[in-house]
């Protein structure tokens, strides 16, 4: 009885979570829950793995929580019974069972209420973009707290960006860069920066009135103020911000009303010492579709670019996401994404998670091979690019020798065999001039890589065993 209440129940639920996520997102998460009890007004619902049930609470913990409420009335109740099953070792799987907690979902906000610029007279203010006059307000900054600094890997590739992010989160308004402009192609970290920029003024000072908004977030609520004709509510609304955060700001290209309104904003605010943190896709001289006055003032402060983290750092960030999730994972697995993906960091994230709900979903050890099926529905083979790095790992690899001796100055001749063959497969199978490729290879010049090519179609002709040595690394390398 109490097993068919709970299976109707959360049919009910199914159906309104259905329309409010995206349909991959429903079929990964939500229909491979079963319902297991309705009793005292608690339903029990059975997940595959600690890892399904941290995924649910981290993402979607608001849009479940509403929803047993609406079926069930203010007392319902939620609670998971998780299926806990090792892939390393025979261990008889068990379950545990796990009240949900009081935390905010990171991701989904769709039983929220919509942003709405005109919506009620409460002195209570719910949203950024309810306006109060001129009291001094309570905003949702509407900042993702796990996109922190804590959680922002340093490297080469971002450092500048992230040293003038962290300088104005301790001092907004006050430094040189202001406005701060980053940009770089997607999936590079310029979103992470910008909240984890917004978290620490938070953290430092919660009195500050931080906003993060995506451009057409903005130009939706602009929009929305001219039909009602309470464009000056809009406008005094965001000249009361104290750090304001844009993301995507290209979206204001040959929008000119919403572009002459956030000028006057943007002059009030850096007038009056508020800092500006903007984010786009590309260099602001690239920019098309903007008035001059609204470029020029882009590059008052700082434009400071993204680049694709190296190899080493592209590690370090999936490696600590796993750990935040309390996640365990072969290195070579991980070694294997990070070589793979090598022009996106949320793609990179994105298999990561692919390679984790498969192994979870399916009951698969998480393996090399899983991770090779997996990446090849993110990059298809035939179009992936091989890095000078990723051939010098197989090579190395192939010999058992360490990465780091293959660019070493030893002139032993195992090594130096190894150094040939890695040019040589970088001049097969990238595009890279010979000069780039002796650069990666120990800091060699054009004619050593030339020489060394020479040399090893010389061998190949020659000498059976090497032969054999580059058909199974040229196999390796198309895998």
């Amino acid at each position: 009885m109490m097993k068919r209440k709970a299976d109707e129940l959360w049919s009910r639920c199914l159906s309104v979570i259905k329309d409010n996520v995206p349909v991959q997102n429903f079929k990964t998460w939500f229909e491979p829950i079963v319902p297991i009890k309705l009793e005292n007004d608690i339903l029990t619902i059975q997940v595959p793995s600690q890892f399904f049930y941290e995924w649910l609470e981290e993402h979607y913990i608001v849009l479940i929580r509403k929803t047993i409420r609406k079926e069930l009335g203010p007392s319902g109740r939620l609670e998971y019974s998780v299926i806990m099953d090792s892939n390393y070792d025979n261990s008889i799987p068990y379950s545990v069972n796990y009240p949900t907690t009081n935390r905010k979902d990171t991701i989904n906000k769709s039983m929220s209420m919509p942003l709405d610029l005109n919506k009620g007279k409460s002195r209570d203010i719910p949203n950024p973009f309810i306006i109060p006059g001129l009291k001094k307000i309570k905003v949702d900054s509407q900042l993702v707290d796990s996109l922190s600094f804590e959680n922002y890997i340093e490297g080469d590739c971002n450092r500048l960006a992230r040293s003038a992010g962290w300088a104005i989160a301790e001092n907004p308004g006050k430094t040189a860069f202001n406005p701060l402009l980053i940009y770089s192609q997607v999936g590079l970290g310029k979103t992470h920066l910008a909240h984890a920029i917004g978290l620490q003024v938070k953290q430092n000072d919660p009195n500050k009135i931080v906003l993060y908004v995506k451009t057409d977030q903005f130009i939706n609520q602009f929009i929305d103020s001219v039909r009602n004709n309470n464009q000056n509510d809009f406008v005094h609304f965001y000249q009361m911000i104290d750090v304001l955060i844009m993301d995507d700001i290209e979206f204001l290209a040959n929008k000119e009303k919403t572009q002459d309104v956030f000028f006057h904003i943007f002059n009030h605010l850096h007038q009056n010492n508020k800092q500006l943190v903007l984010t786009c896709d590309k260099p602001p001289v690239e920019l098309k579709g903007l008035e001059p006055r609204l470029l020029s003032r882009f590059k008052w402060g700082l434009a400071a670019d993204l680049q694709m983290p190296d190899l080493e750092t592209r590690i370090a960030i999936l490696q600590k996401k796993l750990y935040k999730d309390g996640i365990q994972m072969p290195y070579e697995v991980i070694e294997y994404i990070a070589y793979s993906i090598t022009t996106s960091i949320r793609e990179m994230e994105g298999a990561l998670i692919s390679i984790l709900a498969q192994s979870t979903l399916n009951k698969k050890a998480i393996t090399l091979e899983l991770a090779k099926q997996m990446i090849d529905t993110f990059v298809k083979s035939a179009n992936r690019e091989i890095s000078i790095d990723f051939i010098q790992k197989v090579v190395c690899d192939y010999f058992s020798i360490a990465l780091e001796t293959i660019n070493s100055k030893t002139r032993k001749r195992e090594i130096v065999q190894a150094r040939q063959l890695a040019m040589y497969f970088s001049k097969k199978h990238t595009k890279n001039s010979l000069a780039t490729i002796g650069l990666h290879c120990g800091n060699k010049d054009h004619a050593t890589v030339l020489h060394a090519c020479r040399t090893v179609h010389n061998l190949t002709e020659t000498d059976k065993q090497f032969r054999v040595y580059v058909d199974d690394i040229d196999k390796k390398l198309k895998l």
